[in-house]
């Protein structure tokens, strides 16, 4: 595993703080993310502050890939780089991404995809690409399923937020044997469903909670 550098303590922290007093949140199964192990955490994607909120859940780095323009700034870079993302530029995107997130599997650290490939602009599950089974078959990693809930439609201020993770799946738990566009499509569907079984059971809790109808 590489060693995290200074700069995740500084942002981890930060982050930490800044979180538990505008943005509470929850952690539900957060020790099914194993501490030296390669695993693949695969998200839901609601808000820009996810990658930083889904890292504050753990004490590992989880590293996220992002758009290059990101780290122009150096404030934004050093955030950025601070909670592990890496910068990929969108015009050749596909090969370096792969490339890069399959040393990061190889190293025995931990990799975090945004399943839908982009945030959802209604709150509502979109189809699931297939970069992070691809990358599962090539590296024979598990996934983990995480589902971020909030309140209401986008992340607000002083909004309850909960983080819940799944269990590990393994390739054979999800069909990925010979890494075909059929394989990948189905495990697709499976973690989309652990995803939406998780944001279920945290919307019932949130309604019992009288938080949301």
């Amino acid at each position: 595993m590489i060693k995290k550098p200074l700069t995740f303590h500084i942002v981890h922290k930060a982050c930490f703080i800044f979180f538990k007093i505008f943005y509470p949140f929850d952690v539900e199964n957060g020790k099914s993310l194993p501490k030296d192990k390669g695993v693949i955490v695969c998200s839901n994607h609601i808000s820009n502050i996810d990658p930083f909120l889904i890292n504050v859940t753990q004490n590992r780095m989880i590293r996220f890939m992002a758009k290059q323009e990101l780290f122009n700034n150096k404030l934004s870079a050093f955030a950025m780089r601070g909670c592990g993302a890496f910068p990929v530029d969108r015009g050749h995107s596909g090969a370096q991404a792969l490339s890069v997130a399959e040393d990061i599997l190889n190293e025995e650290d931990c990799l975090g995809i945004f399943i839908e490939g982009t945030r959802s602009k209604t709150g509502d599950f979109g189809k699931p690409r297939s970069g992070a089974f691809r990358v599962a078959f090539a590296t024979k990693k598990p996934i983990i399923p995480c589902c971020i809930t909030i309140q209401t439609v986008f992340a607000k201020p002083f909004k309850r937020i909960k983080v819940s993770f799944g269990e590990p799946l393994s390739c054979e738990d999800l069909g990925l044997i010979e890494g075909t566009m059929k394989e990948y499509r189905a495990a697709g569907q499976i973690v989309m469903n652990k995803i939406s079984e998780l944001r279920e059971k945290q919307q019932t809790e949130f309604r019992e909670q009288g938080l949301i109808k």
